[in-house]
């Protein structure tokens, strides 16, 4: 036995009986396709975020790749920087809330 849905379309206000658009102005109505739409469009999101991330690296990492030396001397130089830099603050942080935690 199926169930009968009577859905009103917000965009038109006519009444629709087991139909996923809205035969009067073609709106989506169901819930169930309205989430599924916006599950397609956030993993969309996420993937297309990771191909940026994989595509555009930051400017150390392409220095690190480039063909002409100086330049990757330069790129393992300003690696090596950021590391240093983040290991520093991570013991600052560490040493903080030993500090704190008595």
């Amino acid at each position: 036995m199926a169930v009968k849905r009577i859905i009103k379309c917000p965009n038109c206000g006519v009444f629709n009986t087991n139909n996923d658009y809205c035969s009067n102005c073609n709106t989506l109505i169901s819930h169930q396709k309205k989430r599924e739409k916006k599950e397609l469009a956030v993993k969309k999101a996420e993937i297309d975020a990771a191909i940026h991330k994989l595509e555009n690296p930051n400017l150390a990492e392409r220095l690190k790749k480039h063909p002409f030396i100086l330049y990757k001397i330069i790129g393992w130089i300003l690696y090596s920087a950021i590391m240093v830099v983040s290991a520093i603050g991570a013991g600052l942080a560490w040493f903080i809330a030993m500090v704190a935690a008595g």
